[in-house]
């Protein structure tokens, strides 16, 4: 259980970083002077996007922790 339960952390933890790195850079993308309105809103909605994706993995990152846990008492 153990031996799956790690590499799932691993890679979810991977993804969390993953996406927080994408959600900055939409960020800092959306304070460039140049765009137009459209644009900047669409940068705006890719950031709130990731964000929210960054949430869930590091819920389910959570999650597999707490069961590491249980598992190892």
């Amino acid at each position: 259980m153990i031996y799956i339960l790690i590499p799932a952390l691993i890679i979810l933890m991977g993804m969390t970083l993953a996406s927080l790195l994408r959600g900055l850079n939409a960020f800092r993308q959306s304070f460039d002077g140049d765009r137009s309105a459209e644009s900047v809103a669409e940068l705006q909605f890719r950031q709130n996007r990731m964000m929210w994706a960054r949430i869930k993995y590091q819920g389910a990152a959570i999650l597999v922790v707490v069961i590491l846990l249980a598992v190892a008492r």
